[in-house]
Protein backbone atom coordinates (compact mmCIF):
# COMPACT_ATOMS: atom_id res chain seq x y z
CA UNK A 1 0.00 0.00 0.00
CA UNK A 2 3.03 2.57 1.06
CA UNK A 3 4.79 1.98 -2.81
CA UNK A 4 1.54 2.60 -4.48
CA UNK A 5 1.16 5.89 -2.90
CA UNK A 6 4.58 6.57 -3.98
CA UNK A 7 3.60 5.32 -7.89
CA UNK A 8 0.77 7.65 -7.62
CA UNK A 9 2.78 10.39 -6.46
CA UNK A 10 5.52 10.32 -9.34
CA UNK A 11 1.86 9.71 -12.23
CA UNK A 12 0.87 13.20 -10.77
CA UNK A 13 1.48 16.18 -13.63
CA UNK A 14 2.25 18.45 -10.40
CA UNK A 15 4.60 16.45 -8.99
CA UNK A 16 7.26 17.31 -11.45
CA UNK A 17 5.77 20.94 -11.45
CA UNK A 18 6.23 21.18 -8.00
CA UNK A 19 10.34 20.22 -7.82
CA UNK A 20 10.77 21.86 -10.88
CA UNK A 21 9.36 24.79 -9.54
CA UNK A 22 10.80 25.09 -5.99
CA UNK A 23 14.25 24.62 -7.89
CA UNK A 24 13.41 27.45 -9.51
CA UNK A 25 12.75 29.26 -6.37
CA UNK A 26 15.88 28.45 -4.66
CA UNK A 27 17.77 29.06 -7.56
CA UNK A 28 16.53 32.61 -8.19
CA UNK A 29 16.60 32.91 -4.15
CA UNK A 30 20.31 32.41 -4.19
CA UNK A 31 20.85 35.02 -6.89
CA UNK A 32 18.93 37.49 -5.06
CA UNK A 33 18.95 36.60 -1.69
CA UNK A 34 22.57 35.01 -1.32
CA UNK A 35 24.11 38.08 -2.48
CA UNK A 36 22.15 40.77 -1.61
CA UNK A 37 22.91 39.67 2.24
CA UNK A 38 26.33 39.76 1.20
CA UNK A 39 26.56 43.46 -0.56
CA UNK A 40 24.50 45.01 2.18
CA UNK A 41 26.91 43.60 4.90
CA UNK A 42 29.88 44.87 2.87
CA UNK A 43 28.60 48.23 2.97
CA UNK A 44 27.14 48.43 6.46
CA UNK A 45 30.82 47.28 7.52
CA UNK A 46 32.23 50.51 6.21
CA UNK A 47 30.23 52.74 8.52
CA UNK A 48 31.81 53.97 11.83
CA UNK A 49 28.33 55.81 12.97
CA UNK A 50 24.79 54.75 13.75
CA UNK A 51 25.94 51.36 13.18
CA UNK A 52 23.99 49.72 15.73
CA UNK A 53 21.03 51.63 14.18
CA UNK A 54 21.71 50.18 10.74
CA UNK A 55 21.75 46.73 12.12
CA UNK A 56 18.27 47.05 13.48
CA UNK A 57 16.98 48.69 10.53
CA UNK A 58 18.20 45.83 8.35
CA UNK A 59 17.04 42.87 10.89
CA UNK A 60 13.18 44.67 11.26
CA UNK A 61 11.52 42.28 8.42
CA UNK A 62 12.64 39.38 10.26
CA UNK A 63 11.04 40.47 13.18
CA UNK A 64 7.63 41.19 11.47
CA UNK A 65 5.09 38.44 11.59
CA UNK A 66 4.83 36.30 8.21
CA UNK A 67 1.25 37.26 7.18
CA UNK A 68 2.12 41.33 8.08
CA UNK A 69 5.47 40.74 5.73
CA UNK A 70 2.76 38.81 2.94
CA UNK A 71 -0.17 41.98 3.11
CA UNK A 72 2.52 44.53 2.66
CA UNK A 73 3.83 43.02 -0.07
CA UNK A 74 0.43 42.07 -1.43
CA UNK A 75 -0.54 45.51 -1.76
CA UNK A 76 3.05 46.65 -2.75
CA UNK A 77 2.06 44.17 -5.83
CA UNK A 78 -1.42 45.31 -6.32
CA UNK A 79 -2.24 45.54 -10.05
CA UNK A 80 -4.46 48.91 -9.64
CA UNK A 81 -3.54 51.44 -6.39
CA UNK A 82 -0.14 49.07 -5.77
CA UNK A 83 3.26 50.58 -5.01
CA UNK A 84 5.24 49.32 -7.78
CA UNK A 85 2.92 49.75 -10.38
CA UNK A 86 2.75 53.47 -8.94
CA UNK A 87 6.04 54.50 -9.21
CA UNK A 88 6.16 52.58 -12.49
CA UNK A 89 3.73 55.06 -13.69
CA UNK A 90 6.14 57.95 -12.69
CA UNK A 91 8.46 57.10 -15.20
CA UNK A 92 5.56 56.17 -17.83
CA UNK A 93 6.05 52.19 -17.59
CA UNK A 94 3.82 50.32 -17.93
CA UNK A 95 1.79 48.53 -15.10
CA UNK A 96 2.52 44.55 -14.25
CA UNK A 97 0.65 42.24 -13.44
CA UNK A 98 3.13 40.79 -10.68
CA UNK A 99 1.18 38.05 -9.27
CA UNK A 100 -0.82 37.25 -11.96
CA UNK A 101 1.96 36.84 -14.53
CA UNK A 102 3.36 33.70 -15.28
CA UNK A 103 6.79 34.91 -15.93
CA UNK A 104 6.82 37.26 -12.80
CA UNK A 105 5.09 35.61 -10.18
CA UNK A 106 7.78 33.43 -8.81
CA UNK A 107 10.51 36.63 -8.99
CA UNK A 108 8.14 38.36 -7.09
CA UNK A 109 8.00 35.62 -4.54
CA UNK A 110 11.37 35.63 -4.13
CA UNK A 111 11.61 39.12 -3.31
CA UNK A 112 9.60 39.13 -1.05
CA UNK A 113 11.44 36.34 1.05
CA UNK A 114 14.64 37.68 0.03
CA UNK A 115 13.32 41.38 1.86
CA UNK A 116 11.52 39.55 4.73
CA UNK A 117 14.73 36.91 5.60
CA UNK A 118 18.07 38.52 4.39
CA UNK A 119 18.39 40.72 8.47
CA UNK A 120 19.82 37.21 9.94
CA UNK A 121 22.31 36.63 7.09
CA UNK A 122 23.43 39.96 6.49
CA UNK A 123 24.10 40.31 10.69
CA UNK A 124 26.32 36.73 9.84
CA UNK A 125 28.00 38.09 7.52
CA UNK A 126 29.14 41.39 9.58
CA UNK A 127 29.89 39.42 12.12
CA UNK A 128 32.21 37.55 9.84
CA UNK A 129 33.86 40.75 8.65
CA UNK A 130 34.42 42.00 12.12
CA UNK A 131 36.50 38.73 12.75
CA UNK A 132 39.13 39.51 9.84
CA UNK A 133 41.92 41.09 11.25
CA UNK A 134 42.77 44.58 10.25
CA UNK A 135 46.64 43.62 9.04
CA UNK A 136 45.08 42.15 6.27
CA UNK A 137 43.25 45.13 4.94
CA UNK A 138 46.25 47.53 5.85
CA UNK A 139 48.95 45.28 4.08
CA UNK A 140 46.22 45.43 0.99
CA UNK A 141 46.13 49.23 1.27
CA UNK A 142 50.29 49.28 1.62
CA UNK A 143 50.31 47.17 -1.53
CA UNK A 144 47.76 50.14 -3.38
CA UNK A 145 44.71 47.43 -3.46
CA UNK A 146 41.63 49.12 -4.46
CA UNK A 147 38.47 48.14 -2.78
CA UNK A 148 37.57 45.53 -5.32
CA UNK A 149 40.95 44.15 -4.98
CA UNK A 150 40.38 44.54 -1.25
CA UNK A 151 37.17 42.17 -1.83
CA UNK A 152 38.50 39.53 -3.75
CA UNK A 153 41.51 38.92 -2.11
CA UNK A 154 40.97 39.40 1.19
CA UNK A 155 36.94 39.63 2.54
CA UNK A 156 35.97 36.43 0.61
CA UNK A 157 38.61 34.32 1.10
CA UNK A 158 38.37 35.02 4.90
CA UNK A 159 34.73 34.52 4.64
CA UNK A 160 35.17 31.77 2.39
CA UNK A 161 33.85 28.83 5.18
CA UNK A 162 31.11 31.32 6.06
CA UNK A 163 29.52 31.81 2.11
CA UNK A 164 29.56 28.50 1.91
CA UNK A 165 27.24 27.08 5.09
CA UNK A 166 24.87 30.11 4.23
CA UNK A 167 24.60 28.94 0.93
CA UNK A 168 23.76 25.32 2.12
CA UNK A 169 21.28 26.48 4.76
CA UNK A 170 20.11 29.20 2.56
CA UNK A 171 19.46 26.20 -0.26
CA UNK A 172 17.84 24.46 3.01
CA UNK A 173 15.06 27.07 3.62
CA UNK A 174 14.02 28.05 0.43
CA UNK A 175 13.87 24.45 -0.44
CA UNK A 176 10.74 24.43 2.00
CA UNK A 177 9.29 27.36 1.07
CA UNK A 178 5.47 27.83 2.04
CA UNK A 179 3.94 30.71 3.15
CA UNK A 180 4.67 33.20 0.05
CA UNK A 181 3.09 31.06 -2.12
CA UNK A 182 0.18 30.05 -0.04
CA UNK A 183 -0.24 33.44 0.82
CA UNK A 184 0.21 35.81 -2.29
CA UNK A 185 -0.74 33.36 -5.45
CA UNK A 186 -2.01 30.48 -4.05
CA UNK A 187 -0.05 28.65 -6.30
CA UNK A 188 -1.11 30.42 -9.53
CA UNK A 189 -1.05 31.34 -11.76
CA UNK A 190 -1.34 28.31 -14.04
CA UNK A 191 0.46 26.55 -11.07
CA UNK A 192 3.72 28.65 -11.49
CA UNK A 193 4.20 29.09 -8.02
CA UNK A 194 3.18 25.54 -6.95
CA UNK A 195 6.32 24.56 -4.57
CA UNK A 196 6.73 20.80 -2.47
CA UNK A 197 5.40 22.17 0.75
CA UNK A 198 2.48 24.02 -1.07
CA UNK A 199 1.29 20.83 -2.96
CA UNK A 200 1.99 18.16 0.08
CA UNK A 201 -0.42 20.78 1.97
CA UNK A 202 -3.00 20.48 -0.85
CA UNK A 203 -2.38 16.88 -1.01
CA UNK A 204 -3.07 16.14 3.32
CA UNK A 205 -5.82 18.98 3.76
CA UNK A 206 -7.73 20.10 0.35
CA UNK A 207 -7.52 16.36 -1.11
CA UNK A 208 -7.23 14.50 1.99
CA UNK A 209 -4.88 12.02 0.87
CA UNK A 210 -2.33 11.34 3.61
CA UNK A 211 -0.66 8.48 1.86
CA UNK A 212 0.14 11.03 -0.87
CA UNK A 213 1.14 13.57 1.60
CA UNK A 214 3.06 11.12 3.81
CA UNK A 215 5.41 9.82 0.37
CA UNK A 216 5.89 13.61 -0.64
CA UNK A 217 7.35 14.32 2.85
CA UNK A 218 9.20 11.09 3.15
CA UNK A 219 10.72 12.40 -0.14
CA UNK A 220 11.60 15.62 0.81
CA UNK A 221 13.27 14.38 4.10
CA UNK A 222 15.83 12.68 1.98
CA UNK A 223 16.39 15.05 0.17
CA UNK A 224 16.83 18.32 2.62
CA UNK A 225 18.56 15.48 4.58
CA UNK A 226 21.43 15.47 2.16
CA UNK A 227 21.86 18.75 2.21
CA UNK A 228 21.87 18.65 6.00
CA UNK A 229 24.72 15.83 5.98
CA UNK A 230 26.67 17.94 3.60
CA UNK A 231 26.48 20.94 6.04
CA UNK A 232 27.42 18.74 8.83
CA UNK A 233 30.47 16.95 6.90
CA UNK A 234 31.63 20.67 6.31
CA UNK A 235 31.25 22.54 9.74
CA UNK A 236 32.96 18.76 11.58
CA UNK A 237 35.83 19.51 8.90
CA UNK A 238 35.95 23.03 9.78
CA UNK A 239 36.33 22.17 13.30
Amino acid sequence: MGWENYQRLFDDPLFATAWTNTGYFTLLALVFGFAAPFAVAVVLNEFRHARSYLRMTVYLPVMLPPIVTMLLWRWFYDPGPGLFNNVLEVFHLPAQQWLESEHLAMISLVLVATWANMGTTTLIYLAALGSIPGELYEAAELDGASVRQRLRHVTIPQMRFILMITLLLQVIGTMQVFVEPFVLTGGGPDDATVTVLLLLYRYAFVYNDFGMASAMSTLLFVVLGLFAALYLRLTRSKG
